[in-house]
């Protein structure tokens, strides 16, 4: 039997008031139950608000307050339904995301429950109900969790479905529900390989797997190939060197180096079965990552400037959130059009952070190319209120399932140079204790990292070190490693205090901070909906819209004597002292090299038109000044003028490269 992949369309999604559905498919009932929303199509990957919002049964969230009208989807069991043609009965169903918790039913029967969107989940198909032929089969997805947002004690809250679309301070409670990867039915006796291990420096490869359904006569056959298609390796080793694991060095290969400093250049990798060729393909990359120490760091400090390829490069990061609430929807464009514009402004690593799951295939492929590395952290993260990892049976099982998921999706990836145990995971109080990694949950994934990563490191947490944040009294005494923040300057003229507070810093790394800055008065008009602009206040739903937390008025009425008298005045002067902030910020940084290993810029972009926020680039893709200025402080040029912006705006962001120079 080949495998049938189900994704795309010939879906159908329909909403049900809950467990209704049980009574459809129960001998008992006698009688079909009506749905509460008839079915309507849907494709897979994808989520039901999409499929809703396409079929006018949802507002555009994006507008106004559109978004408090989408919350009853929560309060649904929703079922994706379509048929299948099988041809032999010996499958398995195997999902590869589903956020987050359900039932499977094939021919209307219940084969299998699934929990836990950070992993891929598979389903044996009974012999009896698996005959060649034309099949039914539903998804049905539980009630999501009442509660994951940014507040709360993370020791109580799961780690098996993301958090972000929860809300967050950049993000409205927009919870998705949705198939989130491929859907194939395959056959259990399919001679498959899995990698257990696979690293690489800048002329040689480690390599370790299994391969399951092997035959007597099967052999591993590797091969790496440039770009051209020629063959730089060819090898056949037994199945049991396979599982044990073997190096390949001395060979003719090219360094992939980081943004900035060479051509990221990758080769093609073939690990397949002499017999059955059965396989994986994937790009490789070969490089060296060493993390040396900070100069004059204190002793015992972890290692936070990195060395690539034997050249000590400063880290210029942006913390990378996802591109949509709905994330199982997110175009392949969307991806590329991003990732492009990161590259453009300089950066050479994203933080992919643990408040949401791991990211596409796709976009660690894009990294690949564009010399982007990644400190990929695992799905766990702070709560404000309690900020330890939770140690109980449950959800430390379901933590090494998502463990393994992220091992085998990404450790291929010359990308890929550090393993992160979660976002500001600390003791509260004072400045903030991160965890050490002692804890059960962080020894449990650095375990797993020596097991089947051993190349890359680790680190427990992101901050790390003695203190979560910076503070005055603490400056001078070696307590300042990895920090976050601070994300908004006091509301005093710049250079009266976050110009001194960064030529003051003593910070190894600065794995978090920013500044607020306003989207544009077109982006403010195109998604307020019937919310007011004015007054310019926190009093003022629109400004509160998702949160208030970066609106400055209390700023602008310092250096104006006066609250602002239009949304224009306000949005000018709050892009531009955004640009001076991460032009001061990251300049400093800089110029510290090696006393400081580098800076990683709080956030990157919207996934939702935020009015007010500390993102660079706009929901609607477009710069903010401050973007354009760390262009300039991450690359020493000037940019040109893109014809996509108007007169306006680019003299608005040259104004921004002005600042940036003059703080640089």
């Amino acid at each position: 039997m080949m495998n049938l992949d189900l994704s795309g369309s010939g879906w159908r999604l329909s909403g049900w008031t809950p467990f209704l559905w049980k009574l459809r498919f129960s001998s008992e009932a006698g009688t079909t139950a009506n749905t509460e929303i008839a079915e309507i199509p849907a494709r897979v990957p994808g989520s039901v608000q999409l499929a809703l919002r396409e079929n006018g049964l949802l507002p555009d969230w994006n507008v106004g307050m559109n978004r408090l009208a989408c919350e009853w989807t929560e309060n649904r069991h929703w079922m994706f339904r379509r048929e299948v043609e099988l041809t032999a009965n010996d499958g398995e169903l195997v999902c590869e995301g589903l956020d987050y918790s359900g039932w499977i039913l094939w021919n209307g029967r219940e084969i299998g429950t699934f929990r836990g969107s950070h992993h891929p989940h598979c389903f044996p198909l009974p012999p009896e109900a698996a005959a060649a032929g034309r099949h039914s089969l539903a998804i049905i997805f539980d009630l999501p969790p009442r509660w994951l947002g940014q507040f709360g004690d993370t020791a109580e809250l799961s780690v098996g479905k993301p958090r972000f679309y929860y809300s967050w301070d950049w993000m409205p409670r927009l919870v998705q529900t949705a198939i989130t990867g491929s859907v194939t039915v395959r056959s259990r006796k399919t001679p498959a390989i899995r990698l257990e291990e696979f690293d690489t420096t800048r002329d040689s490869f480690r390599i370790r797997g299994t391969v399951s359904h092997a035959q007597d006569a099967d052999r591993v056959r590797l091969r790496l190939a440039d770009r051209a298609g020629r063959e730089i390796l060819r090898r056949e080793i037994s199945c049991a060197e396979f599982e044990g694991g073997i190096e390949c060095a001395a060979l003719p290969v090219e360094c992939w180096n980081p943004n900035g400093i060479g051509n990221a250049v990758l080769y093609d990798f073939t690990v397949e079965s002499t017999v059955s060729r059965a396989g994986k393909k994937f790009r490789a990359g070969f490089r060296s990552v060493r993390r040396r120490p900070c100069e004059g760091a204190p002793a015992g400090a972890e290692h936070w400037v990195f060395e690539i390829n034997g050249t000590p490069l400063f880290i210029q990061g942006i913390n990378w959130t996802p591109l949509l609430p709905n994330y199982a929807d997110t175009p392949d464009e969307l991806y590329r059009a991003r990732i492009a514009e990161y590259r453009e402004i300089g950066v050479n690593l994203f933080r992919v952070w643990g408040g949401a799951s791991r990211e596409r295939e796709l976009f660690y492929e894009l990294c690949d190319e564009a010399g982007i590395m990644v400190w990929q952290e695992f799905p766990l993260c702070s709560s404000g209120i309690g900020n330890l990892p939770p140690d109980d049976p449950d959800s430390l099982a379901e933590l090494e399932r998502s463990a393994d998921a992220y091992l085998d999706a990404l450790a291929t990836h010359p990308a890929l140079i550090l393993w992160c145990g979660g976002n500001e995971l600390f003791h509260t109080g004072g400045a903030g204790r991160p965890c050490s990694g002692r804890e059960p949950a962080l020894q449990l994934l650095a375990r797993k990292i020596r097991e089947r990563d051993p190349g890359r490191d680790f680190v427990p947490t992101s901050a790390s070190g003695p203190a979560e944040y910076c503070l005055d009294e603490n400056y001078g005494k070696g307590m300042h490693h990895d920090v976050h923040g601070p994300w908004k300057p006091e509301p005093l003229p710049l250079e009266q205090q976050w110009t001194d507070y960064w030529n003051r810093d003593d910070a190894l790394f600065r794995s978090e901070f920013g500044a607020p800055g306003a989207a544009s008065e077109e982006l403010i008009r195109k998604y307020a909906g019937d919310l007011p602009l004015m007054p310019v206040s926190v009093k003022n739903p629109l400004w509160r819209n998702p949160f208030d937390w970066w609106l400055e008025t209390d700023a602008f009425a310092v250096e104006h004597k006066r609250p602002p008298e239009s949304v224009a005045e306000y949005v000018a002067w709050s892009r531009h002292r955004q640009a001076r902030a991460i032009a001061i910020a990251a300049g400093a940084a800089k110029r510290r090299f090696p006393k400081c290993g580098g800076v990683i810029v709080w956030m990157g972009h919207d996934a939702y038109p935020c009015f007010c926020n500390t993102s660079l680039i706009d929901f609607d893709g477009d710069r903010k000044p401050a973007a354009d200025a760390l262009q300039y402080i991450f690359t020493r040029r000037e940019l040109p003028a893109p014809e996509r912006k108007s007169a306006e705006r680019w003299s608005e962001n040259r104004k921004a490269c002005n600042a940036a120079v003059n703080y640089d």
